[in-house]
Protein backbone atom coordinates (compact mmCIF):
# COMPACT_ATOMS: atom_id res chain seq x y z
CA UNK A 1 0.00 0.00 0.00
CA UNK A 2 1.09 3.31 -0.82
CA UNK A 3 0.69 5.12 2.48
CA UNK A 4 0.92 8.96 0.74
CA UNK A 5 -1.29 8.24 -1.34
CA UNK A 6 -3.37 6.81 1.15
CA UNK A 7 -2.89 9.90 3.44
CA UNK A 8 -3.50 12.00 0.36
CA UNK A 9 -6.94 10.08 -0.80
CA UNK A 10 -8.30 9.92 2.41
CA UNK A 11 -7.12 11.96 5.53
CA UNK A 12 -9.91 14.57 5.12
CA UNK A 13 -12.82 11.64 5.51
CA UNK A 14 -10.52 10.67 8.77
CA UNK A 15 -10.31 14.05 9.92
CA UNK A 16 -14.58 14.59 9.26
CA UNK A 17 -14.57 11.27 11.30
CA UNK A 18 -12.45 12.61 14.20
CA UNK A 19 -14.37 15.82 14.58
CA UNK A 20 -17.75 13.62 14.26
CA UNK A 21 -16.73 11.14 17.18
CA UNK A 22 -14.95 14.34 19.13
CA UNK A 23 -18.25 16.47 18.86
CA UNK A 24 -20.64 13.31 20.19
CA UNK A 25 -18.46 12.72 22.56
CA UNK A 26 -18.58 16.20 23.85
CA UNK A 27 -22.56 16.93 23.40
CA UNK A 28 -24.12 14.20 25.18
CA UNK A 29 -26.41 16.16 27.22
CA UNK A 30 -30.37 14.76 28.30
CA UNK A 31 -32.39 15.60 25.24
CA UNK A 32 -35.78 16.25 25.36
CA UNK A 33 -37.23 16.06 21.62
CA UNK A 34 -39.95 17.69 20.25
CA UNK A 35 -40.00 15.72 17.30
CA UNK A 36 -42.46 14.20 14.99
CA UNK A 37 -41.51 10.87 16.29
CA UNK A 38 -42.11 11.88 20.00
CA UNK A 39 -45.55 12.99 18.98
CA UNK A 40 -46.21 9.96 17.77
CA UNK A 41 -45.30 7.94 20.84
CA UNK A 42 -46.88 10.55 23.23
CA UNK A 43 -50.82 10.21 20.95
CA UNK A 44 -49.98 6.39 21.65
CA UNK A 45 -49.77 6.75 25.02
CA UNK A 46 -52.34 8.52 25.48
CA UNK A 47 -54.50 5.99 23.44
CA UNK A 48 -53.66 3.20 25.37
CA UNK A 49 -53.59 4.85 28.40
CA UNK A 50 -56.98 6.36 28.18
CA UNK A 51 -58.78 4.60 25.51
CA UNK A 52 -61.18 6.30 23.06
CA UNK A 53 -63.27 8.58 24.89
CA UNK A 54 -60.56 10.56 25.93
CA UNK A 55 -60.30 14.69 25.72
CA UNK A 56 -57.53 16.10 25.09
CA UNK A 57 -55.61 19.07 24.83
CA UNK A 58 -52.62 19.92 23.30
CA UNK A 59 -50.44 22.94 24.26
CA UNK A 60 -47.16 23.55 22.74
CA UNK A 61 -45.56 27.04 21.95
CA UNK A 62 -45.44 28.82 18.95
CA UNK A 63 -41.44 28.36 17.26
CA UNK A 64 -41.81 25.99 13.86
CA UNK A 65 -40.60 23.17 15.53
CA UNK A 66 -43.36 23.12 18.37
CA UNK A 67 -45.89 24.04 15.71
CA UNK A 68 -45.17 20.83 14.01
CA UNK A 69 -45.18 18.79 16.92
CA UNK A 70 -48.70 19.61 18.26
CA UNK A 71 -50.14 19.03 13.98
CA UNK A 72 -48.68 15.47 14.54
CA UNK A 73 -49.87 15.18 18.17
CA UNK A 74 -53.54 16.30 17.21
CA UNK A 75 -53.38 13.97 13.66
CA UNK A 76 -52.30 11.38 15.46
CA UNK A 77 -55.12 11.72 18.42
CA UNK A 78 -57.72 11.97 16.01
CA UNK A 79 -56.88 9.30 13.99
CA UNK A 80 -56.38 6.89 17.35
CA UNK A 81 -60.44 8.14 17.61
CA UNK A 82 -59.68 10.43 20.62
CA UNK A 83 -60.86 13.91 20.95
CA UNK A 84 -58.86 16.79 20.93
CA UNK A 85 -60.62 19.98 22.47
CA UNK A 86 -58.04 22.46 21.28
CA UNK A 87 -54.62 22.61 20.27
CA UNK A 88 -52.69 25.86 21.92
CA UNK A 89 -49.78 26.93 19.81
CA UNK A 90 -48.93 29.75 21.57
CA UNK A 91 -48.04 31.98 24.76
CA UNK A 92 -47.64 31.06 28.37
CA UNK A 93 -51.07 33.20 28.99
CA UNK A 94 -52.69 31.76 26.02
CA UNK A 95 -52.28 28.31 27.03
CA UNK A 96 -53.12 28.69 30.81
CA UNK A 97 -56.45 31.02 29.41
CA UNK A 98 -57.42 28.02 27.37
CA UNK A 99 -57.13 25.65 30.22
CA UNK A 100 -59.64 27.40 32.86
CA UNK A 101 -61.69 28.25 30.01
CA UNK A 102 -62.19 24.41 29.52
CA UNK A 103 -62.00 24.26 33.30
CA UNK A 104 -65.33 26.95 33.56
CA UNK A 105 -67.22 24.72 30.57
CA UNK A 106 -66.53 22.06 32.96
CA UNK A 107 -64.87 20.25 30.11
CA UNK A 108 -63.42 16.62 31.29
CA UNK A 109 -60.25 16.83 30.15
CA UNK A 110 -58.43 13.52 30.54
CA UNK A 111 -55.04 14.85 29.16
CA UNK A 112 -53.18 17.75 28.39
CA UNK A 113 -50.16 16.71 26.05
CA UNK A 114 -47.24 19.36 25.22
CA UNK A 115 -43.38 18.85 25.60
CA UNK A 116 -41.01 18.56 27.92
CA UNK A 117 -39.40 21.67 28.40
CA UNK A 118 -42.64 23.32 28.63
CA UNK A 119 -43.79 21.05 31.44
CA UNK A 120 -41.09 21.54 33.44
CA UNK A 121 -40.96 25.77 32.74
CA UNK A 122 -44.84 26.73 33.35
CA UNK A 123 -46.17 26.52 37.34
CA UNK A 124 -49.51 25.56 36.30
CA UNK A 125 -48.08 22.61 34.02
CA UNK A 126 -46.14 20.90 37.12
CA UNK A 127 -47.62 18.32 39.35
CA UNK A 128 -47.80 21.00 42.07
CA UNK A 129 -49.36 23.90 40.22
CA UNK A 130 -51.70 21.75 38.41
CA UNK A 131 -53.01 20.37 41.22
CA UNK A 132 -53.85 23.60 42.60
CA UNK A 133 -55.34 24.54 39.45
CA UNK A 134 -57.93 21.53 39.47
CA UNK A 135 -58.94 22.92 43.17
CA UNK A 136 -60.74 25.83 41.27
CA UNK A 137 -62.01 23.62 38.17
CA UNK A 138 -62.94 19.98 39.43
CA UNK A 139 -63.67 19.20 36.15
CA UNK A 140 -59.55 19.24 35.78
CA UNK A 141 -58.87 16.78 38.74
CA UNK A 142 -58.28 13.85 36.78
CA UNK A 143 -56.27 15.32 34.20
CA UNK A 144 -52.64 13.85 33.84
CA UNK A 145 -50.09 15.80 31.90
CA UNK A 146 -48.14 13.86 29.08
CA UNK A 147 -44.62 14.36 27.61
CA UNK A 148 -42.11 12.55 25.75
CA UNK A 149 -39.75 11.21 27.43
CA UNK A 150 -35.64 12.59 27.73
CA UNK A 151 -32.91 10.71 27.22
CA UNK A 152 -28.91 11.23 27.06
CA UNK A 153 -27.48 11.22 23.78
CA UNK A 154 -24.96 13.89 21.99
CA UNK A 155 -26.84 16.89 20.96
CA UNK A 156 -24.21 16.74 17.12
CA UNK A 157 -26.10 13.51 16.54
CA UNK A 158 -29.68 14.35 16.63
CA UNK A 159 -30.86 14.16 13.07
CA UNK A 160 -32.77 17.79 13.51
CA UNK A 161 -29.28 18.96 14.09
CA UNK A 162 -27.26 16.68 11.10
CA UNK A 163 -29.86 18.03 8.61
CA UNK A 164 -29.74 21.86 9.87
CA UNK A 165 -25.43 21.28 9.14
CA UNK A 166 -26.01 20.35 5.72
CA UNK A 167 -29.30 22.47 5.16
CA UNK A 168 -27.24 25.51 6.40
CA UNK A 169 -24.13 25.13 4.78
CA UNK A 170 -25.52 23.29 1.50
CA UNK A 171 -24.75 27.05 -0.06
CA UNK A 172 -20.99 26.72 0.55
CA UNK A 173 -21.12 22.97 -0.14
CA UNK A 174 -22.36 24.23 -3.98
CA UNK A 175 -20.46 27.55 -4.65
CA UNK A 176 -17.01 24.99 -3.25
CA UNK A 177 -17.79 22.56 -6.69
CA UNK A 178 -17.21 25.76 -8.93
CA UNK A 179 -14.49 26.54 -6.82
CA UNK A 180 -12.88 23.31 -7.14
CA UNK A 181 -12.68 23.29 -10.93
CA UNK A 182 -10.91 26.54 -10.73
CA UNK A 183 -8.09 25.80 -8.11
CA UNK A 184 -7.17 22.88 -9.90
CA UNK A 185 -7.05 24.66 -13.16
CA UNK A 186 -4.23 26.90 -10.65
CA UNK A 187 -6.96 29.82 -10.14
CA UNK A 188 -8.71 31.20 -7.37
CA UNK A 189 -12.13 33.18 -7.43
CA UNK A 190 -12.43 36.02 -4.64
CA UNK A 191 -15.64 37.19 -6.13
CA UNK A 192 -18.08 34.27 -5.33
CA UNK A 193 -19.47 35.77 -1.91
CA UNK A 194 -20.39 39.01 -3.89
CA UNK A 195 -22.08 37.39 -6.72
CA UNK A 196 -24.02 35.34 -4.47
CA UNK A 197 -25.66 38.73 -3.23
CA UNK A 198 -25.63 39.98 -6.72
CA UNK A 199 -28.07 37.40 -7.95
CA UNK A 200 -30.33 37.45 -5.06
CA UNK A 201 -30.63 41.29 -5.58
CA UNK A 202 -31.08 40.87 -9.19
CA UNK A 203 -33.64 38.25 -8.75
CA UNK A 204 -35.53 39.65 -6.14
CA UNK A 205 -35.88 42.91 -8.04
CA UNK A 206 -37.24 41.26 -11.10
CA UNK A 207 -39.24 38.77 -9.17
CA UNK A 208 -41.24 41.82 -7.71
CA UNK A 209 -41.27 43.90 -10.76
CA UNK A 210 -43.46 41.16 -13.04
CA UNK A 211 -45.12 38.90 -9.31
CA UNK A 212 -46.83 35.77 -9.87
CA UNK A 213 -45.05 32.52 -11.32
CA UNK A 214 -44.05 34.20 -14.48
CA UNK A 215 -41.85 36.38 -12.34
CA UNK A 216 -40.05 33.62 -10.22
CA UNK A 217 -38.92 32.33 -13.10
CA UNK A 218 -38.03 35.44 -15.55
CA UNK A 219 -36.17 36.31 -11.90
CA UNK A 220 -34.09 33.64 -11.27
CA UNK A 221 -33.10 33.19 -15.38
CA UNK A 222 -31.74 36.80 -14.61
CA UNK A 223 -30.16 36.17 -11.28
CA UNK A 224 -28.23 33.31 -13.96
CA UNK A 225 -27.68 35.35 -16.62
CA UNK A 226 -26.04 37.89 -13.67
CA UNK A 227 -23.86 35.35 -12.74
CA UNK A 228 -22.74 34.07 -16.47
CA UNK A 229 -22.32 37.63 -17.33
CA UNK A 230 -19.61 38.35 -13.91
CA UNK A 231 -18.02 34.64 -14.64
CA UNK A 232 -17.43 35.52 -18.14
CA UNK A 233 -16.19 39.28 -17.43
CA UNK A 234 -13.67 37.10 -15.22
CA UNK A 235 -12.59 34.45 -17.74
CA UNK A 236 -11.83 37.10 -20.63
CA UNK A 237 -10.03 39.62 -18.44
CA UNK A 238 -7.78 36.73 -16.76
CA UNK A 239 -7.17 34.75 -20.21
CA UNK A 240 -6.90 37.75 -22.82
CA UNK A 241 -5.40 40.12 -20.64
CA UNK A 242 -3.04 38.03 -18.30
CA UNK A 243 -4.43 39.39 -15.47
CA UNK A 244 -3.72 37.46 -12.13
CA UNK A 245 -7.01 35.63 -11.32
CA UNK A 246 -6.30 37.01 -7.39
CA UNK A 247 -6.77 40.52 -8.69
CA UNK A 248 -9.19 39.99 -11.57
CA UNK A 249 -11.57 38.45 -8.67
CA UNK A 250 -10.93 40.49 -6.14
CA UNK A 251 -11.83 43.63 -8.55
CA UNK A 252 -15.22 41.71 -9.15
CA UNK A 253 -15.83 41.15 -5.25
CA UNK A 254 -16.07 44.96 -4.91
CA UNK A 255 -17.91 45.62 -7.65
CA UNK A 256 -20.51 43.05 -7.25
CA UNK A 257 -21.34 43.93 -4.00
CA UNK A 258 -21.32 47.16 -4.54
CA UNK A 259 -24.66 46.79 -7.33
CA UNK A 260 -26.11 44.25 -4.95
CA UNK A 261 -26.47 47.60 -2.53
CA UNK A 262 -26.90 49.95 -5.28
CA UNK A 263 -29.43 48.14 -6.90
CA UNK A 264 -30.95 47.30 -2.98
CA UNK A 265 -31.09 51.40 -2.46
CA UNK A 266 -32.63 52.21 -6.22
CA UNK A 267 -35.69 49.67 -5.68
CA UNK A 268 -36.25 50.56 -2.20
CA UNK A 269 -36.12 54.31 -3.49
CA UNK A 270 -38.18 54.05 -6.16
CA UNK A 271 -40.61 51.64 -4.39
CA UNK A 272 -40.75 55.01 -1.58
CA UNK A 273 -41.03 57.70 -4.08
CA UNK A 274 -37.31 58.30 -3.64
CA UNK A 275 -37.24 58.49 0.13
CA UNK A 276 -35.43 55.58 0.96
CA UNK A 277 -31.33 55.45 0.71
CA UNK A 278 -31.05 52.35 3.25
CA UNK A 279 -29.79 49.18 1.74
CA UNK A 280 -32.35 47.13 2.53
CA UNK A 281 -32.99 43.61 1.58
CA UNK A 282 -35.41 43.59 -1.03
CA UNK A 283 -38.86 41.39 -0.37
CA UNK A 284 -40.25 38.78 -2.52
CA UNK A 285 -43.56 38.45 -2.50
CA UNK A 286 -44.13 35.13 -4.19
CA UNK A 287 -44.71 33.04 -1.39
CA UNK A 288 -44.17 29.09 -3.79
CA UNK A 289 -40.25 30.76 -4.85
CA UNK A 290 -39.30 29.80 -0.34
CA UNK A 291 -39.96 26.25 -1.02
CA UNK A 292 -36.72 26.15 -2.92
CA UNK A 293 -34.85 26.30 0.66
CA UNK A 294 -37.68 26.07 2.92
CA UNK A 295 -39.59 23.03 1.51
CA UNK A 296 -38.55 19.39 2.34
CA UNK A 297 -38.77 16.09 0.06
CA UNK A 298 -39.16 12.94 2.18
CA UNK A 299 -38.26 14.80 5.47
CA UNK A 300 -35.08 16.52 3.65
CA UNK A 301 -34.54 19.64 2.71
CA UNK A 302 -34.78 20.84 -0.73
CA UNK A 303 -31.00 22.33 -0.65
CA UNK A 304 -29.81 19.10 0.58
CA UNK A 305 -30.94 17.42 -2.38
CA UNK A 306 -29.99 20.06 -4.78
CA UNK A 307 -26.43 19.89 -3.24
CA UNK A 308 -26.19 16.00 -3.66
CA UNK A 309 -26.99 15.99 -7.36
CA UNK A 310 -24.90 18.70 -8.27
CA UNK A 311 -22.29 16.81 -6.63
CA UNK A 312 -22.93 13.64 -8.42
CA UNK A 313 -23.41 15.94 -11.39
CA UNK A 314 -20.13 17.47 -11.26
CA UNK A 315 -18.20 14.25 -10.15
CA UNK A 316 -18.92 12.29 -13.46
CA UNK A 317 -18.23 15.52 -15.56
CA UNK A 318 -14.76 15.75 -14.20
CA UNK A 319 -14.09 11.88 -14.33
CA UNK A 320 -15.99 10.49 -17.45
CA UNK A 321 -15.82 13.71 -19.69
CA UNK A 322 -13.35 15.18 -22.06
CA UNK A 323 -13.79 18.39 -20.26
CA UNK A 324 -12.67 17.26 -16.67
CA UNK A 325 -10.08 15.72 -18.14
CA UNK A 326 -8.96 19.37 -20.28
CA UNK A 327 -9.49 20.98 -16.44
CA UNK A 328 -6.86 18.82 -15.06
CA UNK A 329 -3.96 18.54 -18.17
CA UNK A 330 -4.65 22.75 -18.07
CA UNK A 331 -3.87 22.54 -14.09
CA UNK A 332 -1.27 20.38 -14.32
CA UNK A 333 1.04 22.03 -17.06
CA UNK A 334 -1.05 25.18 -19.19
CA UNK A 335 1.66 24.83 -21.75
CA UNK A 336 1.89 21.44 -22.46
CA UNK A 337 -1.78 21.30 -22.68
CA UNK A 338 -1.98 24.08 -25.05
CA UNK A 339 0.71 22.14 -27.24
CA UNK A 340 -1.84 19.36 -27.36
CA UNK A 341 -4.40 20.88 -28.88
CA UNK A 342 -6.53 22.21 -26.00
CA UNK A 343 -8.27 25.33 -26.16
CA UNK A 344 -6.72 26.52 -22.41
CA UNK A 345 -8.38 29.71 -22.54
CA UNK A 346 -11.77 28.24 -23.09
CA UNK A 347 -11.32 25.88 -20.08
CA UNK A 348 -10.56 28.73 -17.86
CA UNK A 349 -13.13 30.82 -19.18
CA UNK A 350 -15.71 27.87 -18.39
CA UNK A 351 -14.18 27.42 -15.09
CA UNK A 352 -14.98 30.73 -13.98
CA UNK A 353 -18.67 30.68 -15.49
CA UNK A 354 -19.74 27.77 -13.53
CA UNK A 355 -17.88 28.94 -10.43
CA UNK A 356 -20.21 31.94 -11.28
CA UNK A 357 -23.13 30.30 -11.95
CA UNK A 358 -22.47 27.67 -8.52
CA UNK A 359 -22.41 31.35 -6.49
CA UNK A 360 -25.80 32.63 -8.40
CA UNK A 361 -27.72 29.24 -7.25
CA UNK A 362 -26.45 29.89 -3.78
CA UNK A 363 -27.85 33.13 -3.74
CA UNK A 364 -31.34 32.01 -4.99
CA UNK A 365 -31.31 29.23 -2.43
CA UNK A 366 -30.14 32.28 0.32
CA UNK A 367 -32.96 34.26 -1.28
CA UNK A 368 -35.91 31.90 -0.78
CA UNK A 369 -34.60 30.77 2.58
CA UNK A 370 -34.94 34.56 4.05
CA UNK A 371 -38.03 35.53 1.38
CA UNK A 372 -35.81 37.99 0.22
CA UNK A 373 -32.73 39.51 -2.05
CA UNK A 374 -30.08 40.65 0.65
CA UNK A 375 -27.21 42.50 -0.38
CA UNK A 376 -25.16 41.70 2.45
CA UNK A 377 -25.74 37.78 1.72
CA UNK A 378 -22.67 35.70 1.62
CA UNK A 379 -20.49 37.72 3.31
CA UNK A 380 -17.04 35.70 3.70
CA UNK A 381 -18.30 33.31 1.98
CA UNK A 382 -15.40 33.10 -0.35
CA UNK A 383 -12.93 32.19 2.73
CA UNK A 384 -15.27 28.85 3.64
CA UNK A 385 -15.45 28.36 0.23
CA UNK A 386 -11.97 28.14 -0.39
CA UNK A 387 -11.26 26.43 3.12
CA UNK A 388 -13.48 23.50 1.66
CA UNK A 389 -11.81 23.33 -1.12
CA UNK A 390 -8.39 22.78 0.69
CA UNK A 391 -8.99 21.06 2.86
CA UNK A 392 -10.92 18.82 0.62
CA UNK A 393 -7.62 17.85 -0.47
CA UNK A 394 -7.64 20.22 -3.94
CA UNK A 395 -3.59 21.49 -4.83
CA UNK A 396 -3.67 25.57 -4.88
CA UNK A 397 -0.79 24.93 -7.00
CA UNK A 398 -3.41 23.41 -10.02
CA UNK A 399 -3.91 19.92 -10.90
CA UNK A 400 -5.00 18.37 -8.28
CA UNK A 401 -8.18 18.11 -6.67
CA UNK A 402 -11.50 15.77 -6.28
CA UNK A 403 -15.21 16.90 -6.19
CA UNK A 404 -15.98 14.63 -3.43
CA UNK A 405 -13.16 15.83 -1.49
CA UNK A 406 -14.27 19.37 -1.67
CA UNK A 407 -17.91 17.56 -0.20
CA UNK A 408 -15.81 15.96 2.83
CA UNK A 409 -13.98 19.24 3.01
CA UNK A 410 -17.14 21.42 3.02
CA UNK A 411 -18.54 19.09 5.81
CA UNK A 412 -15.45 19.27 7.79
CA UNK A 413 -16.19 23.44 8.04
CA UNK A 414 -19.68 22.68 8.65
CA UNK A 415 -19.00 20.23 11.35
CA UNK A 416 -16.56 22.57 12.92
CA UNK A 417 -18.87 25.79 12.83
CA UNK A 418 -21.77 23.66 14.71
CA UNK A 419 -19.50 21.88 17.13
CA UNK A 420 -18.38 25.49 18.23
CA UNK A 421 -21.63 27.04 17.94
CA UNK A 422 -23.07 23.81 20.12
CA UNK A 423 -20.07 24.69 22.72
CA UNK A 424 -20.80 28.26 22.81
CA UNK A 425 -18.15 29.86 20.74
CA UNK A 426 -18.41 33.27 19.55
CA UNK A 427 -18.69 34.40 16.11
CA UNK A 428 -15.21 36.16 16.10
CA UNK A 429 -13.36 33.47 17.58
CA UNK A 430 -14.47 30.97 15.02
CA UNK A 431 -12.93 33.35 12.69
CA UNK A 432 -9.50 32.84 14.38
CA UNK A 433 -10.30 28.99 13.97
CA UNK A 434 -11.17 29.23 10.16
CA UNK A 435 -8.36 31.31 9.44
CA UNK A 436 -6.14 28.90 11.35
CA UNK A 437 -7.31 26.31 9.45
CA UNK A 438 -7.50 27.45 5.75
CA UNK A 439 -3.49 28.50 6.93
CA UNK A 440 -2.92 24.72 7.81
CA UNK A 441 -4.37 23.82 4.79
CA UNK A 442 -2.24 25.66 2.70
CA UNK A 443 1.38 24.37 4.96
CA UNK A 444 -0.14 21.14 4.63
CA UNK A 445 -0.54 21.80 0.63
CA UNK A 446 2.85 23.64 0.43
CA UNK A 447 4.41 20.53 2.20
CA UNK A 448 2.77 17.97 -0.45
CA UNK A 449 4.21 20.15 -3.12
CA UNK A 450 7.52 19.78 -2.03
CA UNK A 451 7.52 16.31 -1.68
CA UNK A 452 6.14 15.52 -4.79
CA UNK A 453 8.67 18.01 -6.12
CA UNK A 454 11.67 16.25 -4.45
CA UNK A 455 10.18 12.98 -5.24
Amino acid sequence: MNIRKWITEYSSVVVLLGLMVYYSIATITEQRPITPRAARQVAQVIAATHGADAAVMVAVGDSRQETLYAETLAEQLRAAGLEVRSVVTGSVAEIRQELESLGRQGVRLQAVATHRDLASSLPFLRPDGFRKLAEQYPSLRETRIYKPGSYRWPSFLTSENLLNVLNQNAGIAIIAIGMTLVIITGGIDLSVGSVLALAAVSAAIVMQRIGGAAGMAVGCLAGFAVCSACGLATGLTVTRFRVPAFIVTLSMMMACRGLAFIGAVQYHSAASGGGSKTPEAIRIDFEQFGLLANGRLLGVPNPVWIMVALYLLAHVVMSRTVFGRHVYAVGGNALAARLSGIRVDRVLTGVYIISALTAGLAGLIDASRFVGGRPNAGELYELKVIAAVVVGGASLFGGQGRVFGTLVGALIIAVIENGLNIEGVTTYEQMVVFGGLILAASLLDQFKHRAAGAA
